[in-house]
């Protein structure tokens, strides 16, 4: 009984797993017993990120050590172009808008209520046709005052020039007069000196005789000073009221012209567009009432990108199919990247093209030359044309190079230096890529 207590004390402190019955005998139950195994995924995931993160560090101390910063990328989502030999074509492509070579645009001089329709809008007028008729009772009114103060005036100023001859000949009676004076008074002396010589009449009768002589001598010559100053300006006040009618008949007739210009005419052969006016409107002085384009003559408008800007000159030429162009004007305003010109046609124009429609042209920037050519691509935009990918002859990777890009146009580059015949680059855009040294391909 002793024994079996040990036996139990023993089994409850953890030392034996053995188990007693009922007989006494030991038995191994306790050592048989199954143990389950929980699965964690966590720990998978921990582990896989683990290795996914060593394997990164790794790659950036092979990147600091090689000094090479490098990218892999799908080679299927990139554009590879071969370097070739060719004649480059320096010109670009421009697409340009007709318009009329000539516009001559209708404004209402005066404003007034529309009366009269003559056209409709897109007709073929004559230089002299009437278009349409305006009225305005305010301006015949002021029309009429200003023919009233005008013909005042220029009465007043006959007036004036009626007194002026008046008092010219004034001048010439009296100069007559007193001449006239001088001559009789001279005789007289002469008689008179021989009787004082005779004793037969007395000195003071003779110098009473004398002295109205020299009267009349000294009014001669005031007279003569008087004439000459009014005459100087007499002339000064003739040429100023000359000057003042015809300012003032050039200003009637400026009023004149006002009031006929309320019917508008077309001032030159052409077609009329933007002409929209109704029986009965009120038009405002100065307001647009339409245009008038030159027939059959057009000319080309055209945005061009600033990166040309260096290039464009007055005189250059373009082509559109067989007919030729040349720039005839440039607009010096730049918006959003792009100015503008204007083509005119040298010698016949296209028949079949009509106002409003857009063609395609190609600019000429200079002559045509054998070059070594590389494909017009997105690249280009990134780079500047400082750089490129050139891909290695293993095909699977691509390197960073410098190299120096000249002419451009819609199809190659001009290819300077840094690139040889048959090497092949990546055309397509570096957005993406633009910080690494290397790119290496997987399908």
């Amino acid at each position: 009984m002793k024994g079996s207590l040990n036996k139990l004390k023993t089994n409850a402190t953890g030392a034996s797993s053995h188990v007693v019955n009922k007989s006494g005998a030991v038995t191994g139950i306790g050592m048989d017993r199954k143990i389950t195994r929980v699965n964690n995924p966590f720990k998978k995931l921990l582990v896989i990120s683990a290795g996914i993160l060593i394997l990164g560090f790794v790659w950036y101390q092979l990147a600091i050590i090689t000094g090479v910063k490098s990218l892999t990328i799908n080679q299927d989502k990139i554009v590879i172009s071969a370097i070739t030999k060719g004649v480059f074509e320096d010109f670009i492509p421009v697409r340009g808008r007709v318009i009329p070579a000539k516009t001559l645009y209708l404004d209402a001089i005066e404003g007034g209520r529309v009366e009269r329709i003559l056209v409709e809008d897109g007709a073929s007028l004559n230089a002299g046709d009437l278009i349409v008729e305006l009225s305005n009772a305010s301006l015949q009114l002021s029309v009429l005052g200003n023919e009233a103060r005008v013909a005042e005036q220029l009465n007043n100023m006959r007036t004036i020039e009626l007194n002026l001859e008046q008092n010219r000949l004034q001048h010439k009676r009296n100069l007559i007069d007193i001449n006239y004076q001088i001559k009789m008074l001279t005789r007289k002396l002469t008689r008179e000196q021989n009787l004082v010589d005779r004793g037969a009449m007395v000195q003071s009768q003779f110098d009473d005789t004398k002295d109205t002589l020299q009267w009349n001598k000294n009014r001669l010559l005031i007279t003569l000073e008087s004439q000459q100053s009014d005459n100087k300006m007499q002339q000064e006040q003739l040429q100023f009221l000359k000057e003042t009618s015809k300012r003032l008949e050039s200003n009637l007739d400026i009023s004149r012209q006002n009031l006929a210009n309320m019917n508008v005419k077309a001032p030159v052969n052409g077609k009329l567009s933007g002409f929209n006016v109704e029986i009965g409107q009120s038009i405002g002085r100065g307001e647009r009432l339409g245009q008038i384009d030159s027939p059959n003559d057009y000319k080309l408008t055209a945005d061009i990108d600033e990166f040309y800007l260096s290039r464009i000159d007055i005189g250059q030429l373009a082509k559109f199919h067989d007919y030729k162009l040349e720039i005839s004007k440039i607009y010096p305003q730049v918006q959003n990247g792009q100015f503008r010109v204007d083509f005119i046609f040298i010698g016949e124009q296209p028949h079949e093209i009509r106002r409003g429609q857009t063609v395609q042209t190609k600019l000429t920037l200079g002559n045509d030359k054998n070059s070594t050519l590389i494909p017009n691509g997105a690249f280009y935009q990134d780079t500047g044309g400082h750089w490129v990918f050139v891909v290695v002859p293993d095909n699977n990777r691509a390197i960073k190079r410098k190299v120096s890009l000249g002419r451009r146009n819609n199809k190659y580059l001009e290819v300077l230096a840094g690139l040889q015949v048959g090497e092949r680059v990546i055309t397509s855009a570096y957005s993406s890529y633009q910080d690494f040294e290397e790119l290496n391909f997987s399908q």
